[in-house]
């Protein structure tokens, strides 16, 4: 029912003794931040639920499915006043009364009447999902609240830039004393979870977060900054890394001192040593005066070995050296130097696999692995697509000029669904070609955003009179959009006929197609055509489809 995600109940009263126990063991303040987010990823959890199985009909039908879920839930009876909403535009305005808040009574329960709001959760479950929904920051503030002797509560909610004093809601959907708001200017990038160094510009930087993979990889950083461990960053291409490594930085003791990065696999193999540990003068062919290395730098502060998984086999052991006992010998030097430097590395290679494949250092990997961060892909924090698509609309705006309002709802979709081989960094290239081809004034279409073949997933399947089994043809040519930007559309029915199929033989193709997609899982493939899986394997018994073959 609830596109198989598992759901537990609990006692109201067992909430009370939680959100007790969190504010009598952390303080009000951080409990209130644990409860926000919790409520926050459930909504956009809700909202992706939501963008999967609609039929997309209205707009506002679709939206309501969020409160009618907090209603099935067992959470609140939520009720709207004014209801304003244009997804292209990015414009978003709601007053909601909330009746019979489990959240409320569970709080009465162990404080009784208070002088604050107290729906902590349901706030972040409603800006979670508005989020999700509209595909920009939606922030929602209980005006009145039962909690503090009001017949019902009431919210607002409307998107970041439009309050006046933002930072009062968001704060709470930050991750402790690693988070920072970096503006406080409307319509300038905002940045919810990431400090950057004094040196950068916070609008060079695209981490925004708020998943559970997102938040942990804070907290790890968080806990890790202060101290010298050596540090090492895995994750695919793409999901920010650096960024990551510089913020470390940012956060340690060595926040004053130079952060030095280096891509190991930019280096030529012969000159990777001298880039690293420095060369003497006359050391080789070309060495004409004395010349530092990257340690040497980065004396006092911090250095950054991105790909350390491409570093030559001898430059491995003088790293090992380095970072055992501290000193650094130039090439065709002969004096020990003395470099008091954090390392912190990256790879998006298995290094441990690596290792036993002779390939790599076993005693450098078994040094460089103190203190491991695994960074998630964005297919693995789906939740953060929202904001990193406001991130980058803003900063991409601002910077060619351009006045984009926001993205079409099939847009914010097929940005969500996409499975995102690129990661962040793809996500940024192209939002950031989409607002140089969109016209002033419009919004970001998919024919702005797919352009270069990539491999977009159908969540609904439609069979043209040719045969063709593919994504549902809105009213403005969806498919067609897309195919005349040269993106591939999946599911293409092999032998195409002439005339209009039967409705038995439309049937028995699309129960195929979703086979083929869902590699034949029938829970999956029912998913996909909104059926149950007892139907399905009804409807595949009556057409005789076996191992994806239709009996003829």
């Amino acid at each position: 029912m609830l596109d198989d995600r598992r759901m537990i109940l609990l006692h109201v009263s067992s909430l009370g003794i939680l959100r007790r126990e969190l504010i009598d063991s952390v303080g009000i303040e951080a409990a209130r931040g644990i409860l926000t987010r919790m409520g926050y990823l459930a909504g956009a959890k809700d909202a992706e639920l939501t963008k999967k199985v609609r039929r997309k009909g209205d707009t506002y039908d679709d939206f309501l499915i969020g409160p009618q879920l907090l209603s099935l839930e067992g959470v609140v009876y939520s009720e709207p006043l004014n209801l304003k909403m244009d997804v292209e535009r990015g414009s978003y305005f709601g007053e909601w009364i909330w009746r019979d808040s489990s959240e409320n009574e569970a709080h009465i329960g162990a404080y009784g009447i208070g002088s604050a709001p107290v729906c902590w959760m349901q706030i972040g479950y409603a800006c979670g999902f508005t989020s999700t929904f509209m595909g920009k920051p939606i922030f929602y503030r209980e005006v009145e609240c039962q909690g503090m002797g009001h017949e019902f509560c009431r919210v607002i909610g409307k998107p970041l830039d439009e309050w006046d004093d933002a930072e009062e809601d968001a704060r709470f959907l930050q991750v402790g004393d690693f988070a920072t708001l970096s503006s406080k200017t409307r319509g300038k990038p905002r940045n919810f979870n990431i400090k950057p160094t004094e040196s950068a510009n916070a609008s060079d930087f695209g981490m925004v977060g708020i998943s559970a993979g997102f938040n942990t990889v804070c907290h790890l950083v968080k806990k890790s900054a202060p101290t010298d461990a050596t540090v090492i960053f895995l994750g695919e291409s793409g999901v920010g890394k650096e960024i990551f490594a510089n913020n470390l930085h940012a956060l340690s003791g060595r926040a004053d001192g130079p952060f030095v990065a280096v891509n190991c696999a930019a280096i030529p193999e012969h000159l990777t040593e001298s880039e690293l540990f420095g060369v003497e003068k006359g050391a080789y062919t070309g060495a004409t005066a004395s010349r530092p290395g990257r340690f040497e730098r980065a004396d006092g502060g911090t250095l950054f070995l991105d790909e350390i998984g491409t570093l030559p086999f001898t430059a491995q052991g003088k790293l090992l050296r380095v970072l055992q006992q501290g000193e650094v010998e130039r090439v065709g030097g002969t004096k020990i130097l003395k470099v008091n430097v954090r390392v912190i590395a990256a790879t998006n290679v298995n290094l441990r696999d690596e290792a036993k494949a002779g390939r790599f250092r076993e005693d450098l990997f078994f040094r460089l692995n103190v203190f491991p961060i695994r960074v998630p892909s964005l297919r693995d924090r789906r939740d953060d697509i929202p904001l990193l698509m406001d991130w980058f609309l803003q900063r991409f705006s601002k910077r060619y000029n351009k006045d984009v309002t926001g993205f079409r709802e099939r847009a914010v979709d097929a940005l969500i669904n996409y499975d995102w081989p690129g990661n962040v960094r793809e996500l940024e290239n192209m939002i950031e070609r989409a607002v140089i081809l969109a016209d002033d004034g419009s919004a970001l279409d998919v024919g702005h955003l797919f352009l270069c073949g990539e491999e977009l997933s159908a969540e609904s399947f439609t069979l043209d009179a040719s045969g063709r089994v593919g994504p549902t043809v809105q009213e403005d040519g969806y498919a067609e959009v897309l195919a005349a930007q040269g993106a591939v559309l999946p599911f293409r029915a092999s032998g195409a006929q002439s005339k209009v199929p039967s409705l038995s033989q439309a049937e028995a193709a699309l129960i195929q197609a979703a086979l083929a997609q869902s590699k034949g899982n029938l829970s999956g493939a029912a998913r996909m055509l909104e059926i149950s899986r007892a139907t399905l394997a009804y409807r595949m018994e009556k057409y005789g489809i076996e191992s994806g073959r239709a009996r003829r």
